[in-house]
C-alpha cells in the first residue's frame, strides 16, 4: 500500500526558508518518481518539482528555478523540498504525489501525472 506523508510546513516571512518532508513507503524507489505540487486558493494545484527514481534527474518549475531544490535520502525513504527566497506567491498547500514512472518526462501534464496523493502540508508566506 503506497503511502505518503508530508511534513515541514508552516509560516515564514518573505525571504526565509523551510524545508518540506516526505516519508514514502509501500513501493519499490526505483520504479517510482516523485513529484511536489501546491495549491493555493482559488488556483488549480500545479506541478512545483519532481525527482527521477531510476537515476535522481530532476525538473524544477520555471516559478521556483534557482529557489526551490528537490532531494532524497535513499536511507530514509524520504524526499525533501528546500524552498528558499520564499516569496508571498508561494503560500500554498504542498503535496507530495508519485507515479508508477521511473522519469519525470510526463511530470508537466500536472495533476493527471500522479497515481497517489499524501494529504498535504501548509505553508505561508506572510511578514
Amino acid at each position: 500500500q503506497v503511502q505518503l506523508v508530508e511534513s515541514g510546513g508552516g509560516l515564514v516571512q518573505p525571504g526565509g526558508s523551510l524545508r518540506l518532508s516526505c516519508s514514502a513507503s509501500g513501493f519499490t524507489p526505483y520504479y517510482y518518481s516523485i513529484g511536489w505540487f501546491r495549491q493555493a486558493p482559488g488556483k488549480e494545484r500545479e506541478g512545483v518539482a519532481c525527482i527521477s527514481g531510476s537515476d535522481d534527474s530532476t525538473y524544477n518549475a520555471e516559478s521556483v528555478k534557482g529557489r526551490f531544490t528537490i532531494s532524497r535520502d535513499p536511507a530514509k525513504n524520504t524526499i525533501y523540498l528546500q524552498m528558499d527566497s520564499l516569496k508571498p506567491e508561494d503560500t500554498a498547500v504542498y503535496y507530495c504525489a508519485t507515479r508508477r514512472q521511473d522519469r519525470c518526462s510526463l511530470f508537466t501534464r500536472g495533476p493527471a501525472w500522479a497515481d497517489y496523493w499524501g494529504q498535504g502540508t501548509q505553508v505561508t508566506v506572510s511578514s
